[in-house]
């Protein structure tokens, strides 16, 4: 185990800023509360997840909601815990460590919170390796687990219990309901599973690799290098296009931010447009042809050009001179089982996956002819 310090936690909430591909909520607020609670004394423990006992309790706690939710109301900062001190009185026992739904943006910092108030350890893993918009779309259920008993609750503490849904889309589709109906954001816990349970069905070390991508563009920000070629090299990611946000169209619906942005390449892609469409989570970017350049599960994530900040969907606008860097999914989401539900298929296009690394050489290709 590891503790947090404030230093680290500014290069986690960068990196998972930016494996948050637009989404999972914007990491700022997250890191201010987590930040608070370090400078008011309390710890926040980190466990490596070989170190997790097989019998352990473990249950993933997060965000859900529409990011602009997130970022114009005001949070109490202790719902996550309020919903797994709920989810503890359901399941009659206490839980041994949190786990992030997601790594990407705010959700990497939620759990850091419940760690402070709750001195339950945070384990360094979690179930996307980014961030996705909807519940089922999680390696805890794709790779076996139960999602519920899980607990939803808001910032007026308002508490909504889901004792046995059928699957991890019914789960989806009675939370998004309730999120909605608790306008538009609030915090779960739920995913219950056991220590052996968790190292099988997680993207292992992610937090770890979040401070890493941080920690490598924070520090090409004080050498004065490029930070998103730094960012891109300790991703294992490469830079797509570069240019400017001409348009952005995006409308709340259901729980979710759904829409698209188009940009004008500057630099070598000069002439050239870019546009990417976003559920929450940026989703899949075509060239000015129509032509895919990458899609999901990939990660497409867009950064402001100067600094290499990432930029939420919730935040993007006219004006903004930004890079977009691709990089690889993790394994766990290329599999056939992944695909189905990870894959743009499962976001209704009519494509299939094509790994980055191929949309790289085809790009090249056709800069050439």
């Amino acid at each position: 185990m590891w503790l947090m310090t404030e230093d680290r936690l500014e290069s986690m909430a960068v990196g998972a800023g930016i494996l948050g591909t637009g989404g999972g909520g914007n990491p700022y607020r997250g890191r201010l509360v987590a930040r608070r609670h370090l400078r008011e004394g309390r710890p926040i423990t980190i466990a490596v997840p070989e170190e997790v006992p097989d019998d352990a309790r473990v249950v993933s706690v997060g965000g859900m909601g529409a990011p602009v939710i997130g970022i114009e109301r005001i949070i109490r900062g202790d719902e996550a815990l309020c919903a797994l001190r709920a989810l503890e009185a359901l399941m009659g026992a206490a839980f041994d460590y949190v786990i992030p739904g997601e790594i990407g943006g705010g959700n990497s910092t939620i759990p850091m919170v419940v760690s402070a108030l709750s001195g339950l350890p945070v384990i360094d893993a979690d179930g996307m390796g980014r961030a996705f918009p909807e519940l089922q779309m999680s390696t805890f259920a794709v790779y076996g687990g139960a999602c519920t008993p899980a607990a939803l609750c808001d910032y007026k503490h308002n508490t909504v219990l889901f004792p046995n849904s059928a699957d991890a889309r019914t789960l989806e589709r009675q939370a998004r309901a309730v999120t909605v109906a608790m306008g538009g954001a609030a915090s779960f816990a739920l995913s219950p599973m056991s220590g052996a349970e968790m190292r099988a069905r997680s993207v292992l070390g992610t937090l770890s690799f979040a401070e890493q991508i941080g920690a490598a563009v924070r520090g090409a920000r004080l050498l004065h290098d490029d930070p998103i070629a730094a960012g891109a090299r300790t991703a294992g990611g490469a830079l797509l296009f570069r240019g400017k946000v001409v348009d952005v169209e995006r409308r709340l619906v259901a729980g979710f931010a759904r829409g698209n942005l188009r940009l004008e390449g500057v630099a070598e892609w000069r002439g050239d447009t870019l546009q990417i469409d976003f559920q929450n989570e940026n989703l899949v970017a075509r060239d000015g042809a129509g032509r895919l350049v990458a899609t999901v599960p990939d990660l497409i994530c867009v950064l402001d050009d100067t600094n290499g900040e990432p930029i939420t969907t919730e935040i993007v606008r006219y004006g903004l001179r930004v890079s977009v860097l691709g990089i690889p999914a993790p394994h766990l989401l290329t599999t056939p089982q992944g695909l189905a539900v990870f894959g743009p298929r499962a976001f209704g296009y009519d494509a299939d996956y094509l790994p980055l690394p191929a949309q790289y050489a085809a790009e090249t290709v056709r800069r050439q002819a």
